[in-house]
């Protein structure tokens, strides 16, 4: 920094300034110092900058893993947030495993993050540790079940309902539950709105648990396919068991809708472009990572932190394409409920 004010004609603190953005430079002075930078390829130690400032500028991203679109458009909706402040964001993964994330976040805190946005394992958290409290920390798409962290959910209950409402709509009574473990909030939440759905209808739910396995779910279908009254329809968890009942379906040769209906919960790409479009429980996506992200900064902008934690719930929509057709009529004649 020495070398840049001597060759811009300046002193240090009129350097820092430039590199810091203050506006109290004039035009031709922050042009003369923007020179000397490039003159001599001069770079801060942002190192020692966070040392003296006591801020690194970075924030963390925990998710259960990034083979999922869902996790991996979050976590990109929080980075472009985190960049529009200048900020940059550390990401890694738990594997669904609570003590992974308990790892990782230990690992984010001796790294000096300023803050966490955190996709919760699946199981009992231990994120509730002492030594997080001093850390500002937002749970996105699931809670922390007895913390006071801020968090943003969707219409998860709402969702399923809208989803399976639908394909009663279309005349079907003999509809498949196919999902994660039950373990995982939002698929409890995803359950509870099936099964609300269903029994709203006087139907009998049928709920079949299965892993991100595709191996797994060609064979949960084709023993449901199996039986002497199989069912009509499919509504699916999210986007993973969605694309894997699909596979399952183009292996067994079975036609949507003409066959079999489908409806699965979370968009993904390709699903209005592959024949037929998959109709689909939209979440909003890329407005959940940056509601996450902007939560997490107002907290880090906080003079005292005490303000309540937030709990917010954004709404879901019902995308009506061509996996489910209008055939249900046509099919309950062929096999009685």
């Amino acid at each position: 920094m020495s070398d840049v004010a001597k060759l811009a004609g300046v002193g240090t603190m009129t350097v820092s300034r430039v590199l810091n953005g203050n506006v109290h430079v004039t035009e031709e002075t922050r042009a003369r110092v923007l020179e000397a930078i490039a003159e001599l390829n001069y770079m801060p130690n942002e190192v020692a900058r966070s040392l003296r400032d006591q801020r690194t500028r970075q924030i963390g991203i925990i998710v259960p893993n990034l083979h999922d679109p869902f996790f991996a458009m979050c976590a990109q909706s929080i980075s472009i947030v985190a960049k529009e402040r200048a900020y940059s964001t550390v990401i890694t993964t738990s594997d669904e495993d609570p003590a992974t994330e308990f790892v990782e976040a230990k690992r984010m805190l001796r790294r000096h993050i300023e803050g966490l946005i955190i996709i919760p394992a699946q199981g009992k958290s231990k994120l509730r540790d002492p030594e997080f409290e001093r850390t500002p920390i937002v749970t996105l798409d699931r809670p922390v079940i007895g913390s006071s962290y801020d968090c943003i959910l969707t219409e998860n209950k709402r969702g399923a309902q809208l989803g399976v409402q639908h394909l009663i709509d279309h005349n079907h009574r003999r509809i498949a539950y196919l999902g994660l473990s039950a373990q995982l909030w939002t698929m409890k939440e995803r359950i509870n709105g099936y099964i609300a759905a269903m029994e709203a209808a006087k139907l009998l739910p049928d709920i079949h648990s299965v892993t991100d396995s595709p191996a797994e779910m060609l064979q949960t279908i084709r023993q449901l396919l199996a039986i002497k009254t199989p069912p009509t329809a499919f509504f699916c968890s999210n986007n993973l068991t969605t694309r894997n009942a699909l596979h399952a379906l183009s292996s067994l040769n079975i036609k949507i809708p003409d066959q079999i209906a489908i409806v699965g919960f979370d968009d993904f790409e390709m699903a209005d472009i592959i024949k037929p479009a998959v109709t689909v429980v939209r979440q909003p996506t890329d407005v959940l990572g940056r509601i996450a992200a902007e939560l997490l900064f107002s907290r880090l902008a906080e003079a005292n932190g005490i303000e309540k934690a937030k709990r917010i719930v954004l709404p879901v929509e019902l995308v009506v394409r061509d996996s489910c057709g209008s055939h249900g009529n046509r099919l309950l004649k062929k096999t009685a409920v």
